[in-house]
């Protein structure tokens, strides 16, 4: 598969590992407001590295994420995209209650935001499953019981953008690492289940 650059970042490779350095101040949010009395909104950025490829039809997609965790918001994620209008991201996130969650958000012009299960650690597995222009996000603990945490529909095309995103929203950035990568090009038979 070929990969490709939206804000492109540095990137290392090796063996089955992938490493992606996330930028200061660099995210995928589109708010519709931009200030609360108490506590901390998402700014709108479309500024972070995503490294995808396009893929056509029905798919699979597993990896095993980590990093340090150190400011708000920091994530390791993965992302479908139409477009910069039409987005959805699985993250394995520091959330603002200063818990490292498994944590969704679907884009149809604005975004929206939900925190899913604390995860134990720094590393987790991600899935994103596609059956026609339904979509789940899964998790894991490790890398065999997966959990749903997102059932959704976009309104997109057959071939997609489909990949990593690194983000560090509100601190100074970081390494997103992503290892074992696998995509499959198939149809789950239970999208909840995913598999």
């Amino acid at each position: 598969m070929e990969f490709k650059w939206l804000n492109e970042s540095e990137i290392k490779k090796s063996g089955n590992r992938i490493e992606i350095i996330a930028p200061p101040k660099t995210d995928f949010f589109c708010g519709s407001i931009d200030e609360c009395e108490e506590g901390m909104l998402p700014e709108s950025l479309c500024n972070a590295p995503y490294y995808y490829t396009e893929i056509e039809g029905d798919f699979v997609l597993t990896v095993k994420v980590s990093h340090d965790f150190k400011d708000t918001y920091d994530s390791a994620s993965v992302m479908v995209m139409k477009d910069l209008k039409c987005w959805a991201k699985c993250c394995f996130e520091l959330t603002d209650f200063g818990t490292h969650a498994a944590v969704s958000v679907v884009t149809k012009c604005d975004s929206d935001d939900a925190n899913g299960c604390n995860i134990e650690g720094n590393t987790a597995w991600l899935k994103v499953c596609r059956v026609g222009n339904n979509f789940a996000f899964h998790y894991s603990v490790d890398g065999e019981s997966f959990y749903m945490m997102r059932y959704f529909y976009l309104s997109v095309e057959p071939v997609i953008k489909v990949g990593l995103l690194a983000q560090a929203p509100t601190g100074s950035g970081g390494l997103r690492i992503y290892e074992d990568l696998s995509v499959e090009m198939k149809t789950v038979k239970n999208i909840r289940a995913g598999k």
